[in-house]
This record gives C-alpha cells, sequence and structure tokens, in this order.
C-alpha cells in the first residue's frame, strides 16, 4: 500500500520528513488492528494524508459533517486523511511536545478510523485511545525526536 503525505499549508512550519517517516511506521501497526474485524485498511490501495489550515478543514467539516469550525482530523472511507497544522500547533503547545508529534498522533487516528475504530461513544473512544496511544509510542521509539 502506497501512503502519500502533502502538506497543503504554509503557516506553520513543518518537518515532512519526519512525519512521513512516522506515518510509514505507524501504516502496519494500524493495519494490525481493526476495532470492527473488517480491517478495511489492507484493501486501500492508497492512503492519502494532506495537512491543512483550519480554514480548509473547517469548510470541510460543515461540507461533510454539518459541523461549523476547525477540528484537528477528518477521515474519509476511500483512504483521505486531512489534518489541522494549526489546530495540532494549538494542541502540542497545551500538551508540550512538537507539532509533528501531535500531527502524527492525528495521522494514527485516521488511519484507525480507516480500519474500523470510531470514537462517538465512550466504549469505543476508550479503546481507540489506547490503540493509537500504544501506535504512538512504538512511532516514537523508532525516530528521534522532530
Amino acid at each position: 500500500m502506497r501512503l502519500v503525505l502533502l502538506n497543503r499549508q504554509r503557516r506553520v512550519p513543518l518537518n515532512t520528513r519526519w512525519l512521513r517517516r512516522a506515518a510509514a511506521l505507524a501504516l502496519p501497526r494500524c493495519e494490525e488492528l481493526s476495532d470492527d474485524g473488517q480491517f478495511a485498511l489492507r484493501a486501500l490501495p492508497e492512503i492519502v494524508v494532506a495537512i491543512v489550515s483550519d480554514a480548509a478543514i473547517a469548510k470541510l467539516h460543515v461540507d461533510f459533517m454539518q459541523i461549523e469550525g476547525p477540528t484537528d482530523v477528518l477521515t474519509f472511507e476511500h483512504g483521505e486523511i486531512v489534518v489541522s497544522a494549526e489546530t495540532a500547533r494549538a494542541c502540542a503547545a497545551r500538551y508540550s511536545h512538537s507539532i509533528e508529534h501531535e500531527l502524527a498522533l492525528y495521522t494514527i487516528h485516521g488511519l484507525l478510523h480507516l480500519n474500523g475504530f470510531d470514537d462517538l461513544a465512550a466504549a469505543p473512544a476508550a479503546r481507540m485511545r489506547r490503540a493509537q496511544g500504544r501506535v504512538l509510542h512504538d512511532v516514537l521509539k523508532q525516530l528521534p525526536t522532530p
């Protein structure tokens, strides 16, 4: 499977090389984890992760979910994951880690959504948080700090 990471924003400086490596390490781990038993991620020929601005993700958020305002990550079932660099910057500052760390988390979150995880109810959301935490931990152990 091919994973493409595109930086479609210019407001937040990013280490895209590190992000591509993190996504490549996360993908096989996420392929092993499915909350619905379908393992749909394995059937996708390509995953595209697009890093965008808050304005761009807010437009998608309202267009596809009828929810106003920016969000951290949107996942589309055909393999598109859209993440916000500006939201990541704000969260990274709040949690005292790098923007790249936060964007890696968003990418993992999107990959898990593609593989049958959901976060709308408490119990599935807790399973998703545990899974993404394990994957992120594994990825961060293999890469130097961005």
